[in-house]
């Protein structure tokens, strides 16, 4: 095995043998001092092998943007609701013309034709091979090979930018990001036969079967929190990211047949995105038995990253690309998947996040699973120091943590804590200085007392029973709270839209004015790293945020 030290060593030795007089105004624009756990330098690349490279460029006013979103997010703000066109926010997006003409300029220089792949032009695609990248980022792009599983991806550790385009170029990926590959699941679907199970009880809110101790089905999720079964206007609509393989419709039927008798067995979902059409996978019925079973006739979309995407940070580029793309967006997206914040870098975490602020200035809620690892992160791993996930420390999204039982207490597998990217919004300062003044030196050391905190909320998130295969079983996840919480914002979404009023958009400035919209979990931790994790609490907690969703309550909070 080769050494990281070893390695840094070979890349600085090449790239300084590479380093021609022509070369001299680069300058380093990332690196990364180690490779990730589970990497091994394999050889250097050939250098014909054609490189698919994206070009992020810096947006003209970050700041009027953010200020925009927290304007029609903030209750009480004179413009709360007026959420922004299309247009409006590609006004702040869009590079200024002398960064477009300096990239296009540079890259006309050197025989490249790039393609935009965003609707403000903020992101390019172009495909050179390793030899003109190594030359033209001063990089060494080098085979690295994944001991356990055999996945290779070529890679640098550092590349360079002109100086005259420093400023003007946010980031390059894939560069110094390596593919993150994760384990096995949290919980192995065991398939039993659907006729085999109890017959279903029919969903009624307030009222919860003795049977939602050892499974949960609709009619659990609406007793526990108040759910409406069906939407009382049409216009709310729902996206569903997919990364779980591709949800059947035959599976759908045979759940809503049997889980939802009160709604039409053929009830479908449309899909979107690139790509070839995935294989069926589990968490794909997963979630989209959980938001048309629950969302009630809202018009749900899955919306595919598409086979072709091996790099999940590629998937979510495309996924949050293909939204702002759109006139008129769901107005929630639903995503169960999520990353280790050190599996990415800062500036693509960065990139992302401003991305999703896009789409909540547009009036969209962007939901994320918090992860299923506890304060190890996104599944369960060795640790000495708390892993915090990503997007769920991105400030722009709701992130989504588990609980479990009627009467409920955290799960265990909850992931939550504090972002070592992201430092903590104003919205949630009070709620999250409160819990740490309590928490006192419990974890000291073992994680960022100035990050952004997550999860914000939670759901029910063990022993779901969907259908797959025609076979029925049982499932466990923060993958099972996402997309239950994000009906629950679909389905207040068409009341707000009945009663004339905006939807909810953004949610998170709301969510912490309001605290007593949702059921307090004040039990329970989330262990991990050789620790108990942490302990959850009154009030907002880094294992189930402020708590579940009270429908009714919530319904009050928007003035319904």
């Amino acid at each position: 095995m080769v050494t990281s030290s070893f390695l840094i060593s070979f890349v600085s030795v090449f790239a300084l043998a590479q380093t021609s007089p022509s070369r001299r105004d680069l300058v380093l624009h990332e690196r990364r001092e180690v490779v990730p756990n589970g990497f091994v330098h394999t050889g250097p690349a050939s250098p014909n092998t054609l490189l698919s490279l994206r070009m992020a460029l810096v947006y003209n006013n970050l700041p009027g943007l953010e200020e925009a979103l927290y304007a029609v997010s903030t209750p009480g703000s004179t413009l709360y609701g007026q959420h922004l066109t299309k247009e409006e926010v590609e006004v702040f997006v869009a590079p200024m013309s002398e960064t477009t003409e300096a990239v296009q300029e540079f890259l006309a220089a050197n025989k490249i034709k790039a393609t935009t792949i965003s609707p403000a032009g903020d992101w390019l695609s172009f495909s050179i091979p390793v030899s003109q990248a190594n030359d033209l980022f001063d990089a060494a792009f080098t085979v690295f090979t994944h001991e356990e599983t055999g996945t290779q991806a070529i890679r640098t550790l550092a590349y360079s930018i002109p100086s005259s385009l420093k400023g003007k170029i946010d980031l390059i990926h894939p560069t110094i990001a390596f593919p993150v590959l994760h384990g096995p699941p949290l919980s192995v679907f065991v398939p039993r036969p659907i006729s085999n199970r109890t017959a279903s009880v029919t969903p009624s809110p307030g009222a919860v079967p003795a049977s939602c101790n050892t499974e949960i089905t609709p009619a659990c999720l609406e007793g526990l929190y108040g759910i409406p079964l069906s939407a009382t206007a049409t216009g709310s609509r729902i996206g569903v990211s997919g990364f779980g393989g591709f949800p059947s419709l035959s599976d759908l039927k045979a759940f809503l047949t049997f889980f939802r008798p009160d709604l039409p067995p053929n009830t479908g979902f449309g899909t979107q995105g690139g790509g070839t059409v995935p294989p069926v996978g589990i968490n794909g019925n997963l979630e989209i038995q959980y938001t048309v079973g629950i969302a009630g006739g809202i018009p749900v979309t899955y919306i595919s990253d598409g086979s072709n995407n091996a790099d999940p940070v590629e998937a979510l580029i495309d996924i949050v690309n293909i939204l702002l793309s759109e006139v008129s967006p769901p107005q929630v997206l639903s995503t169960d998947f999520g990353l280790n914040e050190p599996d990415i870098t800062a500036s693509i975490a960065n990139s992302l996040c401003n991305a999703y602020m896009q789409l909540g200035a547009r009036g969209v809620s962007l939901i994320f699973a918090s992860g299923d690892g506890g304060v190890a992160g996104e599944q369960s791993q060795t640790c000495t120091t708390f892993i915090p996930t990503f997007p769920s420390g991105c400030p722009f999204v709701t992130s989504v943590g588990a609980t479990t039982g009627i009467t409920e207490t955290s799960a265990s597998f909850s992931s939550g804590g504090f972002s070592n990217i992201f430092t903590r919004p104003s919205f949630q300062s009070s709620a999250v200085n409160s819990y740490l003044t309590a928490l006192g030196s419990t974890n000291s050391g073992k994680f960022n007392r100035t990050g952004r905190g997550f999860p914000d909320i939670s759901a029910q998130g063990e022993n779901y029973v969907i259908v797959d295969g025609g076979a029925s079983g049982l499932v466990d996840g923060t993958e099972c709270s996402t997309p239950v919480t994000s009906s629950i914002i679909a389905l207040l979404n068409a009341e707000l839209l009945a009663a004339g009023k905006p939807v909810a958009g953004f949610l998170n400035p709301f969510i912490y004015a309001n605290p007593g919209a949702f059921n307090d979990i004040t039990t329970g931790n989330n262990p991990g790293c050789n620790t108990n994790g942490f302990p959850a609490t009154t009030g907002w907690d880094p294992v189930t945020g402020l708590g579940t969703p009270n429908f009714p309550k919530l319904k009050a909070a928007f003035g319904l």
